[in-house]
C-alpha cells in the first residue's frame, strides 16, 4: 500500500494549501516573498564572505553574526523553494518524510537562532561591561563551545517531533492549511490522541522562549546599568544606538514567533490567512533585516564592506 511503513501506520503524502483564502492571489503574493528571499541570500552571504576574508573581523561579535547568517539561510532555504513551487507551479504535494524533514529544519533553526541571540546579547554585555577583557573572556575556544551548545540544543529539543509524528496514524484529511510543514499544523491531521505531541510542543516553546528571553533581559539590564554609568553623553548614545538596533532585531524575531505559536492553540478567531502570512513573515523578515541591523550598523563591518566594494569598482574600471 502506498504510504504504508513497516509499523503498519499509514503515512500519506500531504497537500500544502499555501495561504488559505488567498489562493487566487498566490501568483502575485509570491513576488514579494521571492524578493525577500533574494535579499536574504545577498545580505547573509555577503556577511559570511566579508567576515571570512578579513582577519580583523575574527572577533566574537562577527563570529556570532556568521552563525546567525548560517541559521537564517538554512531556515529560509528550507521553506522558500517549496513555497514558490506552491505559489507559481501549484506543486502542493509533499511526501511524509520530506514534510517531517522540513519541519525539523524549520523548528531546529528557530531554536538555534534564539540561542544565537542569547549569545550575541551576552557578547554585548561583555563588550560594554568588560571592554578590556572582551577578547580574553570570549576566546575562540569559548565561542566554539557556545556554538556547539546552541546547535546541539536545537537538534536535541526538536528531534522528538518527527519521531513522535511517525507513530501517529493519519487516516483522515491530508491537507495542511499552511505553506510549509509546521509542527502543530501536521499534528492536527492525526486521527489519534495527540496530547503528548501538544504537551511536548508547549514544553519546548516555553523552555526556549522563557529561558532565552530571561537571559537576554538580564544581559540588557546589566548593559543598561553599565551604560548609564559611562562618563560622557556621546559614549552613552553610542552604546544605546548599538543596543537599540539589537533589541529591534530581537523583537522582530520573538513577537511574531510567539503570536504564531499561540495562534495555533488559542487564537482561533484570527483569520487563517492572517495567521499564515504572519508565520511566513516570521521566518523571512528577521533573516532579511538581520544583515542590516547587525551588519551595516556595525562600524568595522561597514568599513570593510566599503573597502571591498571600492576595490571591486577599481578593478571593473581597469
Amino acid at each position: 500500500m502506498d504510504g504504508q511503513n513497516i509499523t503498519g501506520v499509514y503515512h500519506p503524502s500531504f497537500t500544502l494549501l499555501g495561504i488559505p483564502g488567498l489562493e487566487f492571489s498566490h501568483f502575485w503574493i509570491a513576488f514579494p516573498f521571492c524578493l525577500m528571499y533574494i535579499i536574504v541570500l545577498l545580505g547573509n552571504v555577503t556577511i559570511l564572505l566579508v567576515v571570512r576574508s578579513d582577519a580583523s573581523l575574527q572577533d566574537p561579535m562577527h563570529l556570532f553574526l556568521c552563525m546567525l547568517a548560517v541559521t537564517d539561510l538554512t531556515m529560509c532555504t528550507t521553506i522558500m523553494p517549496k513555497m514558490l513551487g506552491i505559489f507559481w507551479f501549484q506543486s502542493n504535494v509533499i511526501h511524509f518524510e520530506a514534510c517531517l524533514f522540513q519541519m525539523f529544519l524549520i523548528h531546529s533553526s528557530s531554536v538555534m537562532e534564539s540561542g544565537v541571540m542569547v549569545a550575541m546579547a551576552f557578547d554585548r554585555y561583555v563588550a560594554i561591561c568588560f571592554p578590556l577583557r572582551h577578547v580574553t573572556i570570549l576566546t575562540h575556544s569559548i565561542i566554539g563551545k557556545i556554538v556547539l551548545i546552541v546547535a546541539i540544543r536545537g537538534v536535541l529539543l526538536i528531534m522528538p517531533f518527527p519521531f513522535m509524528l511517525e507513530q501517529l496514524p493519519f487516516c483522515e484529511s491530508n491537507i495542511i492549511a499552511h505553506s510549509y510543514c509546521e509542527h502543530m499544523a501536521v499534528v492536527k491531521l492525526a486521527c489519534s490522541d495527540t496530547t503528548i505531541n501538544k504537551m511536548y510542543g508547549l514544553f519546548v516553546a516555553f523552555l526556549v522562549i522563557g529561558s532565552d528571553v530571561m537571559l537576554i533581559a538580564v544581559s540588557y539590564y546589566m548593559i543598561l546599568r553599565s551604560v548609564l554609568n559611562l562618563p560622557t553623553t556621546e559614549a552613552r548614545l553610542k552604546s544605546f544606538n548599538t543596543c537599540g538596533s539589537h533589541l529591534c532585531a530581537i523583537l522582530l524575531f520573538y513577537v511574531p514567533g510567539l503570536f504564531t505559536f499561540l495562534a495555533h492553540r488559542f487564537f482561533h478567531h484570527v483569520a487563517l490567512y492572517i495567521h499564515i502570512l504572519l508565520a511566513n513573515s516570521y521566518l523571512m523578515v528577521p533573516p532579511m533585516l538581520n544583515p542590516l541591523i547587525y551588519g551595516v550598523k556595525t562600524q568595522k563591518l561597514r568599513d570593510c564592506m566599503g573597502h571591498r566594494l571600492a576595490g571591486l569598482s577599481r578593478e571593473c574600471r581597469c
